[in-house]
């Protein structure tokens, strides 16, 4: 298999969308979130959940998940954040941002299996008046996670690594093995392509 034919590992990220906590507006209204995902040179996705009507239920409940698979850097992604907005859906077809909170890429890479599962975030009301006075912030609950998806697993990731720490060690030993060198370091780098 030639170098151009080695599958390139990618991201998965997935954001869940549970729940939503201190929403008791002065009148009944349509709400859902919209969220922005980064995609590179592109920009970013917007995503919305699907309206719920603050009449139906005292509790406002999505469930609802994405996923993306990604190829962008790690160190991109660390340096970048999800927007949440809740906003409320008006007659015309146009909506309002009632309130909004960012989440870090960076949490969730640092966070344990690059997950963070059922984390209440706060929001920042964007529109007075609109919430009832004497309130908590609006906070929704969210899942994210970001997975490799492809290339090489971490047990094949370490055996890759250790194949190098051998060659290193190898070179650095003062080793002068002219021929054999050359037969190593090519059955090394071959072994990292399996």
């Amino acid at each position: 298999m030639g170098v151009s034919d080695h599958f390139v590992p990618s991201l998965c990220c997935q954001v869940t969308i549970l729940e939503a906590k201190n929403i008791e507006l002065k009148s009944h209204a349509n709400l859902f979130i919209r969220y922005y995902l980064p995609a590179g040179n592109k920009g970013r996705i917007q995503l919305n959940t699907k309206q719920i009507s603050t009449k139906s239920s005292p509790m406002i409940t999505w469930n609802e998940s994405f996923s993306l698979e990604c190829s962008a850097s790690i160190k991109y992604l660390k340096q970048q954040t999800v927007v949440f907005e809740l906003r409320r859906k008006r007659k015309l077809g146009k909506s309002v941002v009632l309130g909004r909170a960012e989440m870090p890429w960076k949490a969730v890479f640092e966070s344990p299996n690059m997950e963070i599962d059922r984390y209440w975030l706060p929001m920042v009301s964007m529109n007075d008046g609109v919430f009832e006075t004497g309130l908590k912030p609006p906070s929704i609950r969210l899942s994210l996670s970001m997975k490799m998806v492809g290339g090489p697993t971490m047990e094949e990731r370490e055996k890759q690594n250790k194949g190098k720490q051998r060659l290193k060690n190898h070179i650095d030993g003062g080793c002068d093995c002219g021929a054999d060198y050359e037969i190593f370091a090519l059955a090394a780098a071959l072994e990292g392509l399996v």
